[in-house]
């Protein structure tokens, strides 16, 4: 996470609210000869304190995390090139704006029997923000497919020790540079969700209630 404390400003729960909202992230935890990743979308609890997830059992970390082990869930919001010439002053050197959570905390197995559940679980909290869409549910499969889908994935718990936010949107520059810099990165082809980066570089990182929705995520 980048340590200027300017871009590390925002409280637990706006981290925790970015994570709840997106859902997805990259897993990560040590390995031999080199790290261990994967991407997975996951359900994360109102507090931020236990994450679930399931992996393939054909996945590596599926076969390593037979017991608690330390890992690492990084989950990224927008971000975008800034071009020093869009802040309109003398001096400036190009740059990445962005939003990113890292989760720390231990992984480590469920047991299968409650996979099913997990899987409502999962399914339930991203099917219930497409309404008016009548959510899918596992009861629209037939047993013997849902039992063949279920042999294919373990499930995991991830208990969350401590969580990192970096929320760079040029704090650390005059109000008229950062302006200029965030209308001219709503037009950008360089990056993710530019128009949403640009609005959180103005309106700053927003200030919410624990249990609301992000304004601009």
């Amino acid at each position: 996470m980048h340590p200027n404390p300017a871009f590390r400003q925002e409280p637990a729960f706006t981290n925790v609210g970015l994570c709840r909202k997106r859902g997805f992230g990259m897993l990560c935890l040590n390995g031999d000869p080199t790290p261990l990743l994967a991407h997975v979308p996951f359900v994360l609890s109102d507090t931020g304190e236990v994450a679930e997830l399931h992996l393939v059992r054909s996945n590596p970390i599926a076969r390593a995390v037979t017991e608690p082990k330390p890992a690492v869930i990084a989950v990224n919001g927008p971000d975008g090139y800034i071009s020093p010439d869009w802040y309109d002053t003398p001096n400036q050197v190009p740059t990445w704006n962005y939003v990113a959570v890292h989760l720390r905390g231990m992984l480590q197995p469920m047991n299968p029997d409650e996979l099913r559940e997990h899987l409502d679980r999962l399914s339930s909290h991203f099917e219930d923000r497409l309404a008016p869409k009548r959510p899918w549910t596992s009861a629209k499969m037939t047993p013997d497919m849902l039992e063949k889908m279920m042999r294919m994935i373990l499930p995991f718990r991830f208990e969350v020790h401590d969580v990192e936010g970096t929320w760079k949107l040029n704090q650390n520059k005059p109000d008229a540079a950062r302006a200029g810099a965030a209308e001219a990165i709503k037009q950008s082809p360089i990056g993710h969700e530019v128009e949403t980066l640009g609005a959180l570089m103005t309106g700053g990182v927003p200030s919410i209630d624990k249990d609301a929705p992000l304004t601009y995520i």
